[in-house]
């Protein structure tokens, strides 16, 4: 479908779908299918509310992510174990043409997938993410939000200031994946014209700090400070976050995960390792002094150099070790057996307690010896 006139006349024309958000709605579809079992385990509700939902399609005829995220429920694995959850979807477009295409949209599927499933609530909203977030926590009162995971990608800087960020994830289940403008950012910090912005954008005038640095430094400074108020000001003691490279190594934006629960941590990483770069884009972390390119082929050096490093002289258990790299590392939990520690014992920088040499049964004790 390429264009649909909606609103006052107004001609509405898809856009393209470019590769690094072909990759981010994957990272959005892999995720979701591990959150939906998890928190419908416990809970008889959940939300999923994409701030910024447009259109719901691409003019390749791709999907945009609303659709993704309900058809990932709709085609899961485990649906009839989820049953007995209430699943409520919230979509908001501020732009009216894009709202209405993507109302149209949610009518085909549901005409799709006919009986729809009971458990399963759309609502779409055509208005700003302040507004609307406003308006949907003044109105719980002394109510909880039920647990929500919060898809927060707009376009530009001026519409997600820190303060609503922080009163949307304030509630004990809440979890975050959220698009940083990086490269505009850099560009603007220092500048004087677009401060109020970012003040509301950071929840501090601290990024002007920013204004001295140059280059890498500068573009740290930015990334670090951003993390660091997503940690105090909301209250988030997980935070991954992985920077968007295009085939220029020109970096475009940041995308930052945040959660309380170590569990959600290792399944949005396992996730963003599942994403493998094309030759156009790639993402990547800075971590022990090294860069990590998530992708296929996994390069565990920055693993190995870092967990020398913090267990020098120690011996843990397999359980704290791999908890560790879940929460303090970029890696996942299954990098941590065979692709980290197996290539340790066999270079010698490691011990066990196991006789079966590459054996990390639950219980194994891994010992560092001290570097001299």
């Amino acid at each position: 479908m390429g264009t649909r006139m909606a609103g006052k006349g107004k001609a509405l024309e898809l856009r393209e779908r470019p590769p690094h958000t072909e990759a981010k709605h994957k990272l959005l579809q892999s995720y979701l299918g591990a959150w939906f079992p998890i928190l419908s385990k416990r809970n008889g509700r959940l939300l999923y509310y994409d701030a910024f939902a447009g259109p719901g399609r691409y003019s390749g005829g791709e999907d945009g992510s609303p659709i993704i995220a309900l058809k990932t429920l709709i085609t899961h694995n485990h649906a009839e174990p989820m049953a007995d959850t209430e699943f409520l979807f919230l979509f908001n477009e501020q732009d009216k043409a894009c709202a209405e295409h993507l109302e149209s949209l949610l009518d085909e599927l549901k005409a799709a997938n006919q009986p729809w499933p009971k458990n399963m609530k759309i609502g779409v909203t055509n208005t700003n993410f302040v507004d609307l977030t406003t308006e949907v926590l003044d109105g719980l009162g002394e109510a909880t939000l039920a647990p929500t995971f919060a898809f927060v990608d707009p376009v530009g800087i001026k519409h997600t200031p820190m303060s609503v960020i922080q009163r949307l994830t304030s509630y004990p289940k809440g979890e975050l994946l959220v698009y940083f403008a990086h490269d505009t950012v850099v560009r603007w910090c220092g500048a004087g014209n677009i401060d109020q912005a970012l003040t509301d954008l950071f929840g501090t005038e601290d990024y002007k700090g920013a204004a001295g640095l140059n280059g890498s430094k500068r573009s740290q400074f930015i990334h670090d400070l951003y993390k660091h108020q997503l940690h105090t000001v909301c209250d988030f003691p997980y935070i991954q976050s992985f920077a968007m490279y295009d085939d220029r190594g020109k970096r475009l934006y940041d995308l930052y995960y945040c959660t309380r629960a170590s569990i959600g941590l290792d399944r949005m990483k396992q996730a963003m390792w599942k994403i493998a770069p094309s030759g156009d884009f790639s993402f990547r972390d800075r971590f022990a002094g090294m860069d990590v390119i998530f992708g296929a082929e996994v390069d565990t050096t920055p693993l190995r150099k870092h967990l020398l490093e913090h267990f020098n002289g120690k011996a843990e258990t397999i359980e704290e070790i791999i908890e560790h790299v879940i929460v303090a590392t970029p890696f996942a939990s299954n990098h941590v057996k065979r692709a980290t520690l197996q290539v340790m014992q066999r270079e010698g920088l490691i011990t066990t307690n196991q006789v079966r040499r590459g054996s990390f049964k639950d219980g194994t004790v891994v010992s560092f010896p001290g570097v001299p």
